[in-house]
């Protein structure tokens, strides 16, 4: 008797790009692209066309989410980067990074200026540990027992920020994007991750394409509107 399909498996699948500018001479520190990218995903996920039912990137949003929520990131620099930026989509500058989401793509029909850019080598570094988060700050936990390139993370942190979002009462939902979507991206230690683990907050369990084993737990979001009293 065969396995039970996952009704997301029969949808025709899509994936969500993003682009990270890697510039040799100043590549970005690894925990503001990896911020970047949740705040990326979710000023998309917000954008009128989005939203709006007869907005430029709603049909293509509904598409994707039909099926499996992937994102991937790829880097660019120089005139990659001006060709990918020419390109629909909506930029996000935070602190040293940058990085432009785009509309979801069929799997295998990525726009020839994208699927030109290359997915590895996104092996960024922070030169100082990052601070603690501010008081009433969300915050997307890294899994502390995961080794993951800055790229996979970025694409673990739109995840996890989405999930957070989703959960999120309507008020909730407005209040932070009204503010711009203030968000932290931290590793836990293992017992924070461990008491996080079992507090019905979202997690993000990764598909097992790459990296990492499938059905890993890659990030918990932690926003204050989702704690238990």
């Amino acid at each position: 008797m065969s396995a039970p399909t996952d009704p997301r498996d029969a949808a025709p699948q899509y994936v969500l790009p993003l682009v990270v500018r890697l510039e040799r001479a100043e590549p970005p520190e690894r925990t503001d692209a990896l911020e970047a990218s949740a705040r990326a995903v979710l000023t998309f996920l917000t954008d009128p066309r989005t939203t709006d039912p007869a907005g430029d990137w709603h049909d293509a949003v509904h598409a994707w989410t039909d099926g499996r929520i992937r994102k991937v990131v790829r880097r660019a620099r120089g005139a990659e980067w001006r060709r990918a930026e020419a390109l629909d989509g909506l930029t996000v500058r935070h602190r040293s990074a940058t990085v432009r989401v785009f509309p979801p793509v069929p799997l295998d029909g990525w726009p020839r200026d994208l699927a030109r850019l290359q997915v590895g080598g996104t092996d960024l570094d922070d030169t100082e540990p990052p601070a603690a988060p501010a008081a009433g700050t969300p915050v997307l936990w890294l899994n502390p027992a995961l080794t993951m390139t800055a790229g996979k993370a970025m694409a673990q942190t739109g995840h996890g920020a989405q999930l957070t979002y989703a959960a999120l009462p309507a008020a909730a939902r407005e209040i932070w994007a009204d503010a711009g979507f203030p968000l932290a991206v931290r590793t836990a230690s293992p017992e924070r991750w461990r008491h996080l683990a079992g507090s019905g907050l979202p997690v993000v369990h990764d598909a097992g394409f790459t990296e990492v084993a499938p059905n890993s737990a890659t990030v918990i979001g932690d926003h204050p509107a989702l704690r238990l009293p």
